[in-house]
Order: C-alpha cells, then structure tokens, then sequence
C-alpha cells in the first residue's frame, strides 16, 4: 500500500518556513544590536557572511553525510540546529560579556541548520510521488518566500507591542516553528532510501557530464541574481522614496518577496503546462529588464518598480534550475542537490559582495558616466554596484537561450553513466 505523503509535504513547506525565519529575523534587530549593544556596520555586515559561509560548508559537507544518515536523520538535525540557534539568540546576547559573541554563536547555529534544510528539502520533496515535479518544487520555494513575508509583517508589529527592550522573546517566539517541525518530522512517512541509494548515479559520474557545469553556474547566477537585488530594496525604498524604515523594509524587500512568493506560487499551482526551460528563460529576461529599469529608468518610482518586479523574474530561478537538474539526472539524489546548493549558496555571497564592492569604489570616483541617470553621489554609486550585479541574470539568459537550443521537448532523462 502507497503510505500518504500529505503530511511530509507538510513538514517539507515548514521547514522552507524555517530557512525563512533563520535567515531573515537577526536583519531586522539590526537597529536594535546597534542601539543597545553597540555593535558597528562593520559586524552586523559579518554576521551576514558568516550565514552564507555556514550554508556554504554544511553544503560541502552534506554531500558525504546525508546519503549515510538519510532523510529522516538529517532533516531533524537540521531542524534542532535551527531552534538551538533561535533560542540562543534570545538568551546568549543577554548572558554573556561580550554580547556579539552571543549573537555570532546564535548565527552559527541556525546558519547550519539553514544550510542541512536547503540539502534535504528539496531532494526529499523530489523524491515524493508527483505527475508534477516541477511544480511541487517551485511552490515548495514558495514557503521561503511567504515565510520571509511572514517574519517582516509579523515581526515588525510584535516589536512594537513588546517594547525594543524585549526584543529576546521574538526568537524564543519563532524557535516553536522549527521545535514542532521536528516532532513532525520524527512521525511522517519517509521514501525508501535505500532503493533510491542503489540506483543513484555516483556523483563522479556528474562531474564527468556537461550539462552538470551548466546547471551549477544557473545556479550561481540564480543566487546572485535574486540576493543582489534584495539586498538593495531596502536601501533603495528609503534612498529613492525617501520613506520611513519601517514602511521602506515593507515597500522594499517584503514586497520583493511577496512578488517571489506569488511566482512561485502561481508556477506550482497552474505551471503543469508550461515547460520549466522556457519559463525559466522568460523569468532570466524579465530580471534583466527589472535591473535594467532600477538603474536606467528616470524617477524614483521606477527604481522601486525594478527592484519590486524583480522578485517576481528571480521567482524561478532556483527551484527552477533544481528542476531542471532532477530531469536530466533523476537519479542523482542528495549529494547532487548538495553539489547545486553549494552553487546556489556561493552565488548568494557573490552577487551582493561584487555589487557592494563597486559601489564603494565609484563612490569614491563618483563623477562617471552615470551622472546623466542618477542625480547624486550615493545613487551613482548604488546604480553601479546594481549594474554590475546585472552580469548574473544576462549570463543565465544567454546559458538557458544555450540550453534551449541544443535541447528538446522529446530529450529523454540522463541515466547512469550518459
């Protein structure tokens, strides 16, 4: 008999929910940790590495050590390492000396957690039985998307009303998301493993394979494309607009999100039709456009509409590449997921840091050529580090117009060895 998976694809979306909350609460006590405990640009900006660096090694180590304990084993750990870093975010900064020592430890935590959920969810969703996996993986990526949506509108409120004093029981508050995941994860049905182990394609194999290197730098510029943008919505919302912090993180990156969540949302609901390559080639073009609209386009407004849309053209980006690679590789499995999540992860770090990293240096030099677009010091800087940044999704545009043209619908799955 066919167990019910129902309530595994449950704990799947939860726990897309949890990599939301992990990575995306500490950003918005920021304010807070400076205000209250001093802590300079200069720490809150390595504390934001220092998570991509954690995802980055739990990915590089989840290739060997997931298809050892499994499923079931890593998804739980993943999920305890997320609580544990949550609650030691509510007590650590409070209890020790050196409150950034506290916090840094908290980061560590759930930053491994983060980074085990992107390994496993994603393949064990896959593994699920579906007429539609495609669109099971893009609306399992939705969950991330409304879970972010979720931390800003839910966070942003509570802080008000329980002062910024207590900050600490915001985190103790999101820790129950992962701690009943894990119950939930310790009970639901898991696919048979070991089938699965003795018709993987050995990663070796992979290496040895072309279309694999295509698929890794997609997912290098999917994660660039998407954190480079969302990085500067914010700042882009209050520089552009000149509006309120608080309504700027609403009008910026949530409105990102939300966009990137009704992508997502929209593909795995009604997206069966539609094949992912092409979809995925629209969605590269449209983020071209959208960047293109932040830095050329005359008013503020457009700047804020580039920035908005955006998040609807990265919508598909990364669950559309793991697609992809599962169709051409059905038989990879978790240590090809971990591989295009290490991708994934360092083209996260590397779309922010060169876009910050040219801003700071035309904004030393800012009399350029971008004068005619942008009428002040810090918007030449800012649109040069966006334009920049724009190499990521042209490059996954002119790769998947590669992609299309040496490949069609009748193009049958890699096997063992092909």
């Amino acid at each position: 008999m066919q167990p019910n998976y129902r309530l595994t694809r449950l704990a799947c979306y939860v726990g897309y929910i949890t990599q939301a909350v992990t990575i995306n609460l500490t950003t918005l006590f920021f304010v807070i940790f400076q205000d209250r405990y001093a802590v300079r640009f200069s720490l809150l900006g390595q504390l934001v590495l220092i998570t991509f660096l954690m995802q980055i090694t739990v990915d590089l180590i989840s290739i060997r050590m997931v298809p050892k304990i499994g499923y079931r084993a890593s998804a739980v750990a993943a999920h305890v390492l997320a609580a544990a870093g949550l609650i030691l975010l509510g007590i650590l900064p409070r209890a020790l000396p050196d409150p950034y020592v506290g916090i840094l430890i908290a980061v560590c935590f759930y930053s491994a957690g983060s980074g085990l959920t992107e390994v496993i969810i994603s393949p064990l969703i896959d593994a699920l039985p579906s007429d539609a996996k495609a669109s099971s993986m893009s609306l399992l990526h939705s969950f991330y998307s409304w879970g972010f949506c979720l931390v800003v509108l839910v966070t942003t409120p509570m802080l008000m009303l329980v002062g910024q004093a207590r900050w600490y029981l915001l985190p103790l508050f999101w820790s129950l998301i992962p701690l009943s995941n894990t119950i939930l994860f310790l009970r639901v049905p898991i696919p048979d493993e070991q089938a699965e182990a003795e018709r993987r394609v050995p990663l070796s194999r992979l290496w040895k394979n072309g279309a694999f290197y295509l698929f890794i730098l997609l997912m290098i510029c999917s994660g660039a494309s998407e954190q480079a943008m969302s990085q500067w919505a914010s700042l882009f919302a209050e520089r552009a607009l000149g509006v309120a912090k608080a309504v700027g993180d609403i009008l910026g990156p949530c409105l990102f999100a939300l966009l990137m969540a009704l992508g997502r949302t929209a593909y795995g609901l009604w997206g069966q039709r539609i094949r992912m390559a092409p979809a995925l080639f629209g969605c590269a073009a449209l983020t071209v456009g959208c960047y293109m609209l932040a830095v050329f386009g005359r008013g503020a407004i457009f700047g804020l509409i580039g920035c908005a849309v955006c998040g609807f053209g990265v919508s598909l980006m990364w669950p559309g590449v793991l697609s992809l690679s599962s169709a051409r590789f059905p038989l990879g499995g978790s240590p090809m997921f971990a591989v295009l999540a290490f991708a994934g992860d360092v083209g996260c770090s590397l779309g922010p840091w060169i876009s910050g990293l040219v801003s700071d240096r035309v904004s030393l030099a800012p009399d350029t050529a971008l004068s005619a677009i942008a009428g002040d010091a810090e918007q030449i800087a800012l649109k040069s580090g966006m334009l920049a940044a724009s190499v990521f999704p042209i490059l996954m545009t002119l790769s998947l117009l590669f992609f299309l043209r040496k490949s069609s619908p009748a193009d049958p799955p890699q096997r063992v060895g092909e």
